[in-house]
């Protein structure tokens, strides 16, 4: 997410990274022992609301912290990120197990039995399946030849949300078009009322 956390910088928005280098952790614990205190800094270094950018489970946390904190963010922008449930390619499916595994041997009490499935019952997954706030503007941005996770799901059947672009999955981070919609709709948000605090915070990864 470095060049995408550039570039808002370049087109005058004030970025913060979430420092994720590999996204295979417990969401909720990424939630709570990272991207919260990232949020509480952006709000408390700007006074403002923040935008949130994230690309694949990232997008899904994003989602899901747009309904834990609506009074703190103002939009979601999301790269290949299912809108609530991961429908994958077996191959990632399987390595999503071995993430599990490891998942439950460090953190073991930490965490419920069930982590990094879709039958968690973590405050990451059941806000996850909210909807989302009507104060907050959501984006979801998907390509049909994603061959990660399958692009369906990424679709909210919303005209207003959904924006198609060509690309993969792993290249929407870098795609042209993807950054001209995430302009598009930074602007929009931003015509609405004054913030320019972004948080390109999420690295993909995958919830199982």
């Amino acid at each position: 997410m470095l060049q995408l956390h550039s570039w808002l910088e370049r087109i005058g928005y004030r970025s913060y990274r979430s420092g994720i280098a590999l996204n295979a952790e417990c969401p909720n614990l990424l939630i709570q022992n990272r991207l919260n205190a990232i949020i509480d800094r952006a709000v408390d270094e700007t006074g403002r609301k923040v935008d949130l950018i994230g690309h694949s489970l990232g997008g899904m946390m994003a989602r899901s912290l747009a309904c834990q904190r609506p009074a703190d963010v103002a939009s979601i922008i999301t790269l290949a990120a299912p809108s609530n449930e991961n429908m994958s390619h077996e191959m990632v499916r399987r390595a999503a197990e071995v993430v599990r595994k490891q998942i439950l041997r460090e953190h073991g009490p930490k965490v419920l039995p069930k982590c990094y499935t879709h039958h968690c019952t973590c405050d990451f997954l059941t806000h996850l399946r909210s909807d989302i706030p009507p104060s907050v503007l959501e984006t979801s941005i998907y390509t049909r030849d994603d061959g990660i996770v399958n692009w369906r799901y990424c679709v909210t059947g919303k005209p207003n949300v959904d924006v198609e672009v060509t690309g993969t999955h792993i290249g929407l981070v870098f795609n042209a078009a993807a950054y001209t919609a995430i302009a598009t709709r930074l602007a929009r948000v931003h015509s609405r009322t004054i913030h320019r605090s972004v948080l390109p915070v999420f690295n993909h990864g995958r919830c199982g």
